[in-house]
């Protein structure tokens, strides 16, 4: 469709040799948010990870308003509009918070409606950066890495951000204070973006679509409230209880 934002077709990828994903297809709308689930090693990562051009990409294609993707560099992705926020984190340790939000911000695209992503922002977001502008991301705890992390992508201004499992081993505080962010980010702010986590229920009060992967095939597709309301499809699916 038209209004497509993303648009993965028939992509098979892995590493190395090694087909992970086979024949995935999905859309997801500009303004839209997509939860990615599935258990543990079921391709979740090396989709994400496939998006940014970190992977071997064996067949099909990916198309970021109307940019083949596909056909970019890694660091070339980047610049046509994606936000990256790995399991890793990757935030510059030996930097301080601001000089990490400094040195990767980018100025805002032609023609977008939103406010930009600025490190004023991001601070204004994440009070507690604010207070550590100064230190370096060895003197951070995790889920202040975290909150650095969400704001290093947004200040590249980018069309759609990639979450990949945000909130693993953070304190429930830290928990909330971050979904809160990703909800202003997604719903109050119109960012598209594609979640992975093994929190479910979470993820899905926040998004619009819902996609489950099991041995790197798409089970399901549909709207994240319908599958949210069917907690025993949700079990069945992702294969333990939730």
């Amino acid at each position: 469709m038209s209004d497509d934002l993303l648009r993965v077709e028939g992509l098979s990828a892995g590493y190395g040799q090694a087909v992970v994903l086979t024949g995935i297809s999905l859309a997801l709308a500009e303004g839209q948010t997509l939860a990615l689930l599935g258990r543990n090693g079921t391709g979740k990562t090396t989709l994400i990870n496939t998006l940014v051009g970190a992977t071997r990409q064996f067949s099909g294609s990916i198309t970021l308003g109307g940019v083949a993707l596909h056909k970019l560099a890694s660091h070339e992705r980047a610049a046509a509009g994606i936000g990256w926020v790995p399991q890793e984190r990757n935030i510059f340790k030996s930097l301080t918070v601001d000089e990490n939000l400094t040195a990767v911000a980018r100025p805002a695209r032609a023609g977008r409606a939103a406010l930009p992503w600025t490190p004023a922002r991001v601070y204004e977001m994440f009070p507690r950066l604010a207070e550590r502008k100064t230190n370096l991301g060895t003197q951070l705890s995790g889920g202040e890495q975290q909150m650095l992390a969400v704001g290093r992508a947004l200040v590249l201004n980018p069309k759609l951000l990639l979450l990949d499992e945000p909130l693993e081993g953070l304190a429930p505080i830290i928990v909330q204070e971050l979904l809160r962010a990703i909800r202003r980010i997604t719903r109050e702010e119109g960012l598209s973006a594609i979640i992975v986590e093994q929190h479910p229920q979470a993820i899905l009060a926040i998004s619009h679509r819902a996609v489950v992967l099991d041995h790197g095939t798409v089970v399901h597709s549909g709207a994240a409230e319908d599958l949210r309301e069917q907690p025993e499809l949700l079990d069945r699916l992702l294969g333990v209880a939730r």
